[in-house]
């Protein structure tokens, strides 16, 4: 992961590429949802301090992805932004059915 990238766009091929394995995107999706049911519910019963479980949900189930099925080290290390938008952009996407799981 050497590369470097000026865009998002130029990003998100790279980002997809490195989630081609089935288990993994749908540990990335389920975490995904996670992180909105911990938000929500923190919200909703007035308990900020549980977004501090969004990262162990959100990170966890990603990176169980990626090192047990992807067998590849999470984008998250060298381009933790583009990483975070990617997650939630594929999140969209996987929802538009353009992604599939």
């Amino acid at each position: 992961m050497s590369k470097r990238f000026n865009s998002f766009t130029e990003f998100y091929p790279f980002y997809l590429a490195e989630h081609s394995n089935l288990t993994c995107r749908r540990l990335h999706f389920a975490g995904t949802w996670l992180v909105i049911a911990v938000a929500i519910t923190a919200i909703m019963l007035r308990k900020p301090m549980l977004l501090l479980l969004t990262p162990v949900f959100g990170y966890g189930f990603a990176w169980i992805g990626h090192f047990f099925f992807e067998h590849n080290k999470p984008a998250t290390f060298k381009y933790p932004l583009y990483s975070l938008a990617g997650d939630w952009v594929m999140w969209k996407d996987i929802m538009a059915g353009k992604v599939k799981i």
